[in-house]
Protein backbone atom coordinates (compact mmCIF):
# COMPACT_ATOMS: atom_id res chain seq x y z
CA UNK A 1 0.00 0.00 0.00
CA UNK A 2 2.71 2.24 0.57
CA UNK A 3 4.39 1.96 -2.82
CA UNK A 4 1.09 2.70 -4.13
CA UNK A 5 0.65 6.26 -2.61
CA UNK A 6 4.17 6.82 -3.34
CA UNK A 7 3.73 5.94 -7.27
CA UNK A 8 0.71 7.66 -7.18
CA UNK A 9 2.39 10.61 -5.40
CA UNK A 10 5.09 11.05 -8.38
CA UNK A 11 2.56 10.49 -10.83
CA UNK A 12 0.04 12.89 -10.04
CA UNK A 13 3.13 15.43 -10.31
CA UNK A 14 4.60 14.62 -13.50
CA UNK A 15 0.89 14.94 -14.86
CA UNK A 16 0.11 17.96 -12.82
CA UNK A 17 3.48 19.54 -13.63
CA UNK A 18 4.32 18.53 -17.18
CA UNK A 19 0.46 16.69 -18.47
CA UNK A 20 2.33 13.56 -19.41
CA UNK A 21 4.48 10.83 -17.93
CA UNK A 22 1.49 9.25 -15.76
CA UNK A 23 0.68 6.45 -17.92
CA UNK A 24 4.07 5.47 -18.90
CA UNK A 25 4.84 5.05 -15.27
CA UNK A 26 1.40 3.83 -13.93
CA UNK A 27 1.30 -0.07 -14.97
CA UNK A 28 5.35 -0.92 -13.83
CA UNK A 29 4.46 0.75 -10.82
CA UNK A 30 1.43 -1.02 -10.52
CA UNK A 31 3.04 -4.15 -11.66
CA UNK A 32 6.72 -3.96 -9.64
CA UNK A 33 5.30 -1.65 -6.54
CA UNK A 34 2.18 -2.60 -5.38
CA UNK A 35 2.28 -6.20 -6.56
CA UNK A 36 -0.43 -5.87 -9.12
CA UNK A 37 -1.30 -8.52 -12.13
CA UNK A 38 -0.54 -7.02 -15.38
CA UNK A 39 -4.00 -7.99 -16.41
CA UNK A 40 -5.48 -5.99 -13.21
CA UNK A 41 -2.65 -3.02 -13.37
CA UNK A 42 -3.64 -1.71 -17.05
CA UNK A 43 -7.51 -0.45 -16.35
CA UNK A 44 -6.10 0.57 -13.07
CA UNK A 45 -3.80 2.78 -14.28
CA UNK A 46 -6.15 3.91 -16.84
CA UNK A 47 -8.80 4.72 -14.13
CA UNK A 48 -5.87 6.57 -12.19
CA UNK A 49 -3.99 8.22 -14.82
CA UNK A 50 -7.71 9.80 -16.20
CA UNK A 51 -8.99 10.90 -13.14
CA UNK A 52 -5.79 12.51 -12.01
CA UNK A 53 -5.70 14.19 -15.17
CA UNK A 54 -8.80 15.49 -15.05
CA UNK A 55 -8.22 17.36 -11.54
CA UNK A 56 -4.72 18.71 -13.12
CA UNK A 57 -6.95 20.26 -15.87
CA UNK A 58 -9.01 21.85 -13.43
CA UNK A 59 -6.33 25.00 -12.38
CA UNK A 60 -5.96 25.04 -16.31
CA UNK A 61 -9.71 25.90 -17.00
CA UNK A 62 -9.67 29.01 -14.94
CA UNK A 63 -6.99 30.30 -16.93
CA UNK A 64 -8.45 29.28 -20.51
CA UNK A 65 -5.61 27.68 -21.66
CA UNK A 66 -6.98 24.51 -23.59
CA UNK A 67 -7.78 24.55 -26.86
CA UNK A 68 -10.96 22.54 -26.95
CA UNK A 69 -11.47 22.04 -30.57
CA UNK A 70 -8.68 20.56 -31.17
CA UNK A 71 -8.64 18.56 -28.27
CA UNK A 72 -11.67 17.07 -29.19
CA UNK A 73 -10.36 16.35 -32.98
CA UNK A 74 -7.08 15.63 -31.71
CA UNK A 75 -8.73 13.32 -28.97
CA UNK A 76 -11.55 11.78 -31.33
CA UNK A 77 -8.92 10.70 -34.05
CA UNK A 78 -6.91 9.59 -32.08
CA UNK A 79 -8.91 7.19 -30.07
CA UNK A 80 -9.96 5.81 -33.38
CA UNK A 81 -6.38 5.01 -34.81
CA UNK A 82 -5.62 3.31 -31.89
CA UNK A 83 -6.91 0.66 -32.67
CA UNK A 84 -5.26 0.40 -36.14
CA UNK A 85 -2.02 0.93 -34.12
CA UNK A 86 -2.54 -1.91 -31.76
CA UNK A 87 -3.55 -4.86 -35.04
CA UNK A 88 0.30 -3.89 -35.91
CA UNK A 89 1.69 -4.04 -32.37
CA UNK A 90 0.22 -7.69 -32.56
CA UNK A 91 2.12 -8.46 -35.65
CA UNK A 92 5.59 -7.16 -34.51
CA UNK A 93 8.27 -8.55 -32.00
CA UNK A 94 8.06 -6.62 -28.70
CA UNK A 95 12.01 -5.94 -29.40
CA UNK A 96 11.44 -4.02 -31.94
CA UNK A 97 7.79 -2.03 -30.43
CA UNK A 98 10.32 -1.17 -27.42
CA UNK A 99 13.29 0.35 -29.82
CA UNK A 100 11.07 2.47 -32.15
CA UNK A 101 9.00 3.97 -29.05
CA UNK A 102 12.30 5.17 -27.23
CA UNK A 103 13.90 5.96 -30.89
CA UNK A 104 10.54 8.44 -31.55
CA UNK A 105 11.15 9.40 -28.07
CA UNK A 106 14.60 10.51 -28.22
CA UNK A 107 13.34 12.09 -31.71
CA UNK A 108 10.55 14.32 -30.01
CA UNK A 109 13.00 15.09 -26.92
CA UNK A 110 15.85 16.06 -29.18
CA UNK A 111 13.53 18.36 -31.17
CA UNK A 112 12.22 20.39 -28.31
CA UNK A 113 15.25 20.72 -26.73
CA UNK A 114 16.12 22.73 -30.16
CA UNK A 115 13.15 24.57 -29.92
CA UNK A 116 14.22 28.76 -29.10
CA UNK A 117 10.17 29.28 -28.07
CA UNK A 118 6.61 28.99 -29.38
CA UNK A 119 6.72 27.32 -32.74
CA UNK A 120 3.76 29.15 -33.98
CA UNK A 121 1.85 28.14 -37.22
CA UNK A 122 -1.85 27.69 -38.23
CA UNK A 123 -3.27 26.22 -34.83
CA UNK A 124 -1.40 29.29 -33.13
CA UNK A 125 -1.07 32.33 -34.97
CA UNK A 126 0.99 35.27 -33.71
CA UNK A 127 -1.39 37.95 -32.94
CA UNK A 128 -4.06 35.22 -31.66
CA UNK A 129 -6.97 33.38 -33.41
CA UNK A 130 -6.51 30.02 -35.41
CA UNK A 131 -6.18 29.43 -38.84
CA UNK A 132 -9.14 26.40 -39.48
CA UNK A 133 -8.08 26.27 -43.23
CA UNK A 134 -4.45 25.25 -41.95
CA UNK A 135 -5.17 23.96 -38.59
CA UNK A 136 -7.94 21.44 -39.16
CA UNK A 137 -5.70 19.35 -41.53
CA UNK A 138 -3.07 19.46 -38.99
CA UNK A 139 -5.10 18.68 -36.15
CA UNK A 140 -6.74 15.37 -38.01
CA UNK A 141 -3.23 14.19 -39.39
CA UNK A 142 -1.77 14.69 -35.55
CA UNK A 143 -4.82 12.88 -33.85
CA UNK A 144 -4.22 10.25 -36.30
CA UNK A 145 -0.45 9.63 -35.88
CA UNK A 146 -0.67 10.04 -32.43
CA UNK A 147 -3.02 7.53 -31.77
CA UNK A 148 -1.71 4.88 -34.13
CA UNK A 149 1.57 5.35 -32.42
CA UNK A 150 -0.28 5.26 -28.45
CA UNK A 151 -2.12 1.93 -29.58
CA UNK A 152 1.15 0.32 -31.50
CA UNK A 153 3.65 1.20 -28.55
CA UNK A 154 1.02 0.88 -26.08
CA UNK A 155 2.06 3.08 -23.78
CA UNK A 156 3.17 7.09 -23.67
CA UNK A 157 0.30 9.24 -24.56
CA UNK A 158 1.29 12.18 -22.70
CA UNK A 159 4.73 11.83 -24.31
CA UNK A 160 3.69 11.56 -27.78
CA UNK A 161 1.05 14.33 -27.55
CA UNK A 162 2.56 17.61 -25.48
CA UNK A 163 5.50 17.12 -28.39
CA UNK A 164 3.05 16.74 -31.43
CA UNK A 165 0.73 19.63 -29.77
CA UNK A 166 4.18 22.26 -29.61
CA UNK A 167 5.85 21.07 -32.85
CA UNK A 168 3.21 20.01 -34.81
CA UNK A 169 0.35 22.23 -34.49
CA UNK A 170 2.33 25.10 -32.40
CA UNK A 171 0.88 25.74 -29.52
CA UNK A 172 2.96 27.14 -26.95
CA UNK A 173 3.85 24.45 -23.70
CA UNK A 174 1.03 25.69 -21.43
CA UNK A 175 -1.53 25.46 -23.87
CA UNK A 176 -0.07 22.39 -25.10
CA UNK A 177 -0.27 20.66 -21.56
CA UNK A 178 -3.50 21.64 -20.62
CA UNK A 179 -5.25 20.57 -23.55
CA UNK A 180 -3.21 17.34 -23.56
CA UNK A 181 -4.96 16.45 -20.15
CA UNK A 182 -8.43 16.78 -22.18
CA UNK A 183 -6.69 14.51 -24.40
CA UNK A 184 -5.48 12.17 -21.80
CA UNK A 185 -9.05 11.61 -20.08
CA UNK A 186 -10.65 10.62 -23.61
CA UNK A 187 -7.87 8.45 -23.94
CA UNK A 188 -7.78 7.11 -20.58
CA UNK A 189 -11.89 6.64 -20.26
CA UNK A 190 -12.08 4.75 -23.60
CA UNK A 191 -8.93 2.63 -22.42
CA UNK A 192 -10.62 1.80 -19.14
CA UNK A 193 -13.87 0.89 -20.51
CA UNK A 194 -12.02 -1.46 -23.13
CA UNK A 195 -9.90 -3.14 -20.08
CA UNK A 196 -12.30 -3.04 -16.96
CA UNK A 197 -13.75 -5.90 -17.71
CA UNK A 198 -10.41 -8.04 -17.97
CA UNK A 199 -9.53 -8.70 -14.24
CA UNK A 200 -10.81 -7.87 -10.77
CA UNK A 201 -9.61 -4.70 -10.07
CA UNK A 202 -8.24 -3.96 -5.72
CA UNK A 203 -10.12 -0.64 -5.40
CA UNK A 204 -8.31 -0.33 -2.26
CA UNK A 205 -5.35 0.00 -3.79
CA UNK A 206 -6.92 2.09 -7.00
CA UNK A 207 -8.95 4.54 -4.42
CA UNK A 208 -4.88 5.29 -2.27
CA UNK A 209 -2.93 5.29 -5.59
CA UNK A 210 -5.91 7.45 -7.30
CA UNK A 211 -5.95 10.30 -3.98
CA UNK A 212 -2.24 10.67 -3.69
CA UNK A 213 -2.25 10.88 -7.51
CA UNK A 214 -4.94 13.89 -7.38
CA UNK A 215 -2.97 15.68 -4.67
CA UNK A 216 0.09 15.73 -6.40
CA UNK A 217 -1.43 16.91 -9.75
CA UNK A 218 -2.85 19.65 -7.64
CA UNK A 219 0.27 20.93 -6.13
CA UNK A 220 2.57 20.30 -9.25
CA UNK A 221 -0.41 22.49 -11.16
CA UNK A 222 0.24 25.44 -8.89
CA UNK A 223 4.31 25.39 -9.39
CA UNK A 224 3.60 24.79 -12.95
CA UNK A 225 2.40 28.42 -13.30
CA UNK A 226 5.07 30.07 -12.14
CA UNK A 227 7.64 27.84 -14.42
CA UNK A 228 8.50 29.81 -17.56
CA UNK A 229 7.77 28.39 -20.45
CA UNK A 230 11.05 27.39 -21.64
CA UNK A 231 12.09 25.78 -18.75
CA UNK A 232 9.35 23.71 -18.66
CA UNK A 233 9.18 22.15 -22.22
CA UNK A 234 12.94 21.80 -21.59
CA UNK A 235 12.25 19.77 -18.28
CA UNK A 236 9.07 17.55 -20.32
CA UNK A 237 12.22 17.33 -22.63
CA UNK A 238 15.17 15.96 -20.68
CA UNK A 239 12.22 13.85 -18.99
CA UNK A 240 11.48 12.07 -22.27
CA UNK A 241 15.12 11.29 -22.73
CA UNK A 242 15.52 9.55 -19.79
CA UNK A 243 12.46 7.42 -20.07
CA UNK A 244 13.59 6.40 -23.61
CA UNK A 245 17.67 5.55 -22.29
CA UNK A 246 15.43 3.46 -19.62
CA UNK A 247 13.30 2.01 -21.90
CA UNK A 248 16.36 1.16 -24.28
CA UNK A 249 18.41 -0.47 -21.72
CA UNK A 250 15.99 -2.81 -20.68
CA UNK A 251 14.79 -3.81 -24.08
CA UNK A 252 18.60 -4.33 -24.52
Amino acid sequence: MSAAIGFGALIGVLLGLLGGGGSILAVPALVYGAGQPLAAAVPTSLLVVGISSATALLPRLRAGLVQWRIAGIVGATGAAAAFAGAAVNHLLDPRIVLVGFAALMVAAGLRMLRETGDSGGDCALPGGGINWRGCLPKSIGTGIAVGFLTGLFGVGGGFLIIPALVLLLGLDMPAAVATSLVIIVINSAAGFAAHAGDAAIDYRIAAAFTLTAIAGSLAAARIASRIPTRRLQRLFAYLVLAVAAFVIIRTI
